[in-house]
């Protein structure tokens, strides 16, 4: 069948708002999980005023018993639900340090936040945690278009950064659904993969620099505008994925990469996962250094942002579909390369259909399709939500044995994901919470991730919802080290705690 022109859907994809209804509410999760709350110290007006003193009151929110904070208190997911009754908004690394100064020797517990926008219950309170938010830490501080070094504090919103960075002819070298609202400082702390690993690598090769509050209040300055700096201990690597365990992150330099100027997208459709293998390592082979991004959807995971959203896909429905994007600087040697490994692809039976475009305005509806799959199985009702590394050969074979294993407690079991770094979000979907199809999961979706050799958390981090599975990922002896880190740099435990480590 031949590849047909893109019809148009109309704006792109429009920012997700969070509304939070009563009846929707989650179980306090330290009631949920049944969690013991640590030898903490209790906020009183003391602490209130020293706060007050230090920013200003207008940035020291308090619940008064209404749900005022019931924003920073529950996540993405409606899954967690913190009971913190204090939220601060500093607006300085200065502000911070006298905070988690105070703050350690008071022994008072603290959880940071960024745009709250993860998926573990990294960033919301278990208990009762003094939630810092970031949100006024968001300048963009440089970008310098001749080494292409851009330096920020951590509340700039991804989305606002990539277009700084684009009127210098620059990308930032990561790209997630929800840029939107994401911060760029929570991105590292998750070391946040994307959509474009395959290309850019992830974030612990292009962050140059970082800046750093520790537990007792001390700046850690760890900026740089070099990539090569072999002056002893690389200790920013310790904050990239340490989710606010470790310190607090507050500012960072990150290399960006020359904006392409010819982008094509491609969406084809499969009938065989074997398929999507062979046509993954023609696309490696065949379109080499313009491959920036290989996504996997399946049959169901585009049913649902196509119903949800009343989207409209360029193709019939396929058991298999693959978006595939190309950005290079010539538009002919692109697009020539693009066709003939299209058809290299159809001739082979590989590829049984497909539309591809250079069009800005089609590549946003393309890309639409599946930018929207998180929120749009969230709008079956409930989903349960797993973000794995597995071996490439076995990346979708979980999904057919987990809808068996569940069976028709699920509403909808489906996969979509990141093929160019074996990620895939597996996701359970069903009309409310059930605690029975919950047990069903897990810890058998963990389990069956370790026989494979792959990786719990392949881009989401570990949170609080995770850490009773690192260990089906990290040995004993990594897991003590790690304790050994966390005791090191944050001996009171205030920083983030009943998080990552159990």
């Amino acid at each position: 069948m031949r590849f047909q022109s893109m019809l148009k859907f109309g704006n792109g994809v429009r920012n997700q708002c969070r509304m939070y209804m009563a009846s929707g509410l989650p179980e306090f999760t330290q009631k949920h999980y049944n969690v013991k709350r640590n030898n903490y110290a209790i906020v009183d007006d003391k602490d209130v005023s020293f706060f007050n003193s230090l920013m200003g009151a207008r940035y020291v929110l308090q619940d008064a018993g209404a749900d005022d904070l019931l924003c920073y208190n529950v996540d993405f997911l409606r899954s967690v639900r913190g009971n913190s009754k204090l939220v601060l908004r500093p607006g300085t690394t200065q502000e911070i340090s006298e905070i988690l100064k105070y703050c350690n020797k008071r022994h008072l517990a603290v959880c940071p936040q960024g745009g709250n926008t993860g998926l573990v219950g990294g960033a919301v309170p278990v208990c009762d945690e003094i939630i810092i938010s970031m949100s006024r830490l968001n300048k963009v501080l440089n970008i310098d278009e001749t080494t292409g070094i851009a330096s920020c504090e951590a509340a700039c919103i991804l989305e606002n950064l990539d277009a700084k960075a684009r009127e210098k002819g620059l990308v930032v070298p990561i790209d997630l659904g929800a840029k939107s609202s994401c911060h760029i400082g929570g991105n590292l702390s998750t070391n946040a993969g994307g959509l474009r690993v395959l290309r850019y690598g992830n974030l612990h090769g292009s962050v140059l620099g970082v800046e750093v509050v520790l537990a007792n209040g001390t700046i850690l300055d760890l900026m740089s505008n070099f990539k090569k700096d072999n002056t002893g201990y690389h200790l920013k690597h310790l904050f990239i994925g340490s989710e606010g365990t470790l310190g607090i992150l507050t500012k960072l330099a990150i290399l960006c990469q020359t904006a392409s100027s010819s982008v094509h997208v491609a969406f084809v459709g499969l009938n065989s996962f074997d398929s999507v293998l062979k046509t993954f390592v023609n696309a490696k082979r065949y379109l080499g250094e313009i491959l920036s991004a290989c996504e996997l959807i399946d049959e169901s995971s585009l049913d649902a942002s196509v119903k949800q959203y009343n989207l409209k896909s360029p193709i019939e429905n396929y058991p298999f579909h693959m978006l595939i994007e190309t950005s290079g600087s010539n538009a002919t040697h692109d697009s020539e390369k693009l066709n003939f490994f299209l058809e290299h692809c159809m001739d082979s039976g590989d590829v049984l259909n497909g539309t591809v475009t250079n069009e800005v305005g089609k590549i946003e509806e393309i890309w639409k399709l599946r930018e929207l799959i998180p929120t749009a199985l969230i709008r079956d009702g409930f989903c349960f939500k797993y973000d794995i590394s597995l071996p490439l050969r076995s990346f979708y074979d979980i999904v057919p044995v987990l809808e068996g294993h569940v069976g028709k407690l699920a509403k909808r079991v489906c996969g979509y994901g990141h093929l160019g770094d074996s990620n895939l979000h597996l996701n359970v979907s069903c009309e409310k919470y059930s605690r029975e199809l919950y047990e069903r999961i897990e810890p058998f979706i963990y389990e069956h991730t370790a026989k494979l050799k792959g990786s719990v958390s392949a881009e989401h981090g570990i949170g609080f919802t995770k850490k009773n599975y690192l260990k089906y990922s990290k040995s004993s002896e990594a897991i003590a080290m790690m304790r050994e880190v966390k005791k090191l740099l944050d001996p009171t435990g205030i920083l983030n705690p009943y998080k990552v480590l159990n």
